[in-house]
Parts: C-alpha cells; structure tokens; sequence
C-alpha cells in the first residue's frame, strides 16, 4: 500500500523531491533494475493533456534506495494556483518471467501556491 503525503508546491519554482525508500521490515529497498514513474493531474478522471509528468529517476547508486522527482520553474509556472492537484509515484520492474511488475509507493495531493512575480 503506498504512503499517503501532502506537498505544497510555489508556482514558478524549480522543485525536487527526494524519497528514500525502504521495505516493510524498515531496511533501505535496493532499486537496481527498477524504473521510477510520477504523474500529476487536477482530477483522477483528467485528460493525458491535463496530466504533468514529473522527471523521475533512480539516484546512483541505486542500492541506496532514492528516487528523486523534480519539475521546472516553467512547468510549476504553467499549474494553476486555484484548487489542488492529485499525484502518485510508481516503482516498476521486470521479473524474471519478463512480466511487468508495478508498485504504488507514494500518492496524495499537491496544493499550489500563487506566484506574483512571473
């Protein structure tokens, strides 16, 4: 089940996030082959037009366990500051059968904070 937090977001600001994952018994889950994957939308029901990918990475080294999401000054600046955004993150990797394995490890809402100087 994937943790539930909160962000808040200044309109026109470079973001990163940094998640350091871990597994249930609390050691630091190794993420070598795995992909890193995060959406935001207005709505759970928004078109693909309305959703904003975020660069999401592995860090080196991957046995460490951090994923590190980030946005541009330009696409914060394009969110509009009215209401709240809905996002989650996903792990996914190949098992050795060749099947996609994705796990949902982070989700929740993202409020925007109005920019005056843009």
């Amino acid at each position: 089940m994937a943790t539930y937090e909160d962000f808040t977001i200044d309109q026109g600001s470079d973001l990163a996030l940094q998640l350091e994952l871990v597994n249930p018994d609390g050691s630091t889950k190794n993420l070598n082959g795995y992909t890193v994957s995060a959406k935001m939308k207005k709505t759970f029901r928004s078109t693909a037009e309305d959703t904003v990918d975020f660069l999401a990475i592995v860090a080196d080294p991957a046995e460490n366990g951090v994923a590190t999401l980030s946005l541009t000054n330009i696409q914060t600046d394009a969110l509009s500051a009215r209401g709240r955004y809905v996002y989650d993150v996903e792990l996914s990797y190949l098992d050795s059968a060749g099947n996609s394995i994705v796990e949902r490890v982070l989700e929740g809402k993202i409020k925007v904070n109005p920019s005056v100087t843009r």
